[in-house]
């Protein structure tokens, strides 16, 4: 959904930058482009995220299907954690969460460790700043085995797609 959500880097709802034309466009419009470019992006949350009515519409508006791979944030509703899950996205949060103030909108993001993603062991934000600067930021997750299954085949329904199918592990 996300169009509801104020920018901290231009205090406007639903205007985001667009990191290869360099305006401000609505949230949908600028996830299409980035889909359409194989460009995955995340969204960096506040407290609670997720919390309403339309938790998982929210998990798979925009985030899944506009080719957004995680939501990175200080807190979780609790549902909303499990269905971005079930989507086969990454719901993470800060290890400390005064490293949210550390990410600005024009920050350039990675997350790594998920080449060995395991239940317990937390995951790495590696973050490049415009002027050049760098820093890393530790990420915990609440994955299971069998969640991390979902990840890996990009959702909860094609992990048993393809279990029916005699190719899931």
């Amino acid at each position: 959904m996300l169009i509801g959500a104020l920018n901290s880097e231009n205090n406007a709802v639903n205007s985001v930058k667009n990191r290869f034309t360099g305006k401000y466009d609505a949230v949908p419009a600028v996830a299409r482009e980035y889909k359409a470019k194989n460009q995955p992006w995340v969204v960096i949350g506040d407290e609670n995220y997720g919390e309403g009515s339309s938790r998982e519409h929210a998990a798979l508006e925009h985030l899944r299907d506009d080719g957004g791979a995680a939501v990175i944030t200080k807190s979780f509703a609790r549902i909303h954690e499990t269905n971005c899950k079930k989507q086969g996205l990454l719901p993470l949060t800060f290890a400390n969460p005064a490293d949210y103030d550390k990410i600005s909108p024009s920050d350039k993001v990675s997350i790594q460790g998920l080449t060995h993603f395991k239940e317990g062991v937390p995951l790495n934000l590696h973050v490049k700043k415009e002027d050049g600067s760098e820093l890393d930021i530790k990420l915990n997750h609440t994955f299971n085995e069998d969640q991390i299954k979902w990840f890996k085949y990009g959702s909860a329904l094609n992990q048993m797609a393809a279990k029916a199918q005699g190719r899931a592990a």
